[in-house]
């Protein structure tokens, strides 16, 4: 079967390789010259099935407009007429009861934490390097507000068997010896030991490179200009480069797959929500985190990656704007030195941003379509990363026509039909 793929990120990559695996013939089409120089190059770094939640919650609201006054915001909304974004805010806030939120994390962790084993497994048949740990993320909470309101996440938690364990400042540093530098800064945490952490870019550099040892045909610098489509199912893509014909094809373009598939009359509820990394060098490996901390006030994470640390965070909605301004910036370094203050030079630091693809509910659409040979897989917001594997391996056997190791209801675009 002839597959086409769009789009060279984490999750058109990873579905390439499984379906080459299976011996399908697969041409993925991105216009970078390379795989994961997008969304996928220089995100936090987490793979975290256990921290895996929907940003529409109860109080949601309420903590957003507080969030907007701090000087170093987690959220911030941009002035626009843009109706796209309205539409998906209104959803959003519809999701923010105790009931939506729920049923969106169950979705979320049955996904993630399937995503997590296919990985393991992966790099287990494959010896694939990708500057990985396997020592759990610590949720730190800077006031006894934050840590007294894990209820409702430790519920489902327990539900799916997902380990945890609560931790006082003194827990905390034992994980993370370098925090006992700044313990008065923070009461206590939230540690889910089954998370790993790991260079996105890395991966799916080589995965992409296995992929083609597999048969894979990666075609990049070739601008996507739009679906073909005849006799009421797509026929192929018309690039840059010429017409590519398949079988079946997969759009995975993050943010970019809402504006592809609209000429087919398919509504996307998929919106960019920006973010922002700093790569910074480790100066001193004893003062650098261990593996991942995510800053429950600043929404931001701390990752090390080798002889790097990866700091991620903020959500900026901003439409498709890819300017880094400094104040950004700011927010980053406060929290790496607030932190980490002797582990690595933020003044050596590399700045990026990435447009996250974000549903209204933070689940993310994978599955078929109504046209029934057009699939889609984005949406994954913060987690795509954390999802990747899993994503891949169950699009490529929706595509294959086999039925998937794990339940997709409530993860296709159906949940959005009325």
């Amino acid at each position: 079967m002839r597959v086409l793929i769009l789009g060279s990120g984490v999750i058109g990559t990873a579905t390439a390789y499984y379906l080459a695996r299976a011996g399908h013939q697969v041409t993925v089409v991105d216009r970078q010259p390379g795989p994961a120089l997008e969304t996928s190059y220089a995100n936090a770094g987490e793979i975290s099935p256990g921290y895996s939640s929907p940003w529409a919650g109860p109080g949601v609201p309420l903590k957003t407009l507080s969030w907007m006054l701090m000087r170093h915001s987690p959220v911030l909304i941009r002035p626009t007429t843009d109706p796209a974004l309205w539409r998906w805010l209104a959803t959003m806030l519809r999701n923010c009861t105790a009931a939506r939120y729920r049923i969106n994390k169950t979705r979320m962790v049955r996904l993630a934490e399937y995503s997590r084993d296919c990985l393991r497994e992966l790099r287990a048949d494959t010896g694939i390097e990708y500057d990985q740990r396997s020592q759990g993320t610590i949720q730190l909470f800077r006031t006894q507000k934050q840590l007294d309101g894990i209820g409702k996440d430790i519920g489902i938690l327990k539900e799916f068997g997902v380990p945890f364990e609560v931790l006082d400042r003194a827990g905390c540093c034992r994980y993370e010896p370098a925090l006992a530098n700044v313990q008065k800064k923070f009461v206590g945490a939230l540690r889910l030991p089954g998370d790993e952490t790991g260079d996105c870019f890395k991966f799916t550099q080589q995965l992409a490179a296995m992929a083609e040892a597999l048969g894979a045909d990666f075609r990049y610098g070739a601008t996507i200009e739009a679906l073909t489509f005849a006799g009421g199912q797509v026929t192929g893509v018309r690039t840059s480069a010429g017409t590519l014909s398949a079988d079946r094809t997969l759009v995975a373009l993050g943010s970019y797959s809402t504006a592809m598939v609209k000429p087919l009359g398919i509504d996307l509820p998929v919106y960019p929500v920006k973010g922002y990394s700093i790569t910074v060098p480790i100066v001193d490996p004893a003062g650098a985190p261990e593996s991942t901390i995510i800053d429950e006030t600043y929404k931001v994470a701390v990752t090390r990656l080798g002889d790097r640390i990866r700091v991620g965070g903020t959500a900026e909605l901003a439409g498709y704007n890819l300017a880094l301004p400094e104040a950004r910036r700011a927010t980053l370094n406060h929290v790496a030195t607030d932190l980490f203050p002797k582990g690595g030079d933020v003044t050596q630091a590399e700045f990026w941003c990435g447009l996250r693809p974000m549903t209204p509910d933070g689940t993310p659409i994978i599955g078929g379509t109504r046209i029934a040979n057009l699939f889609l897989a984005t949406g994954h917001g913060t987690l795509g990363w954390t999802m990747a594997a899993g994503t891949g391996r169950v699009m490529a056997d929706l595509i294959a026509g086999i039925s998937p190791e794990i339940d997709t209801a409530g993860l296709t675009l159906e949940r959005y039909r009325p």
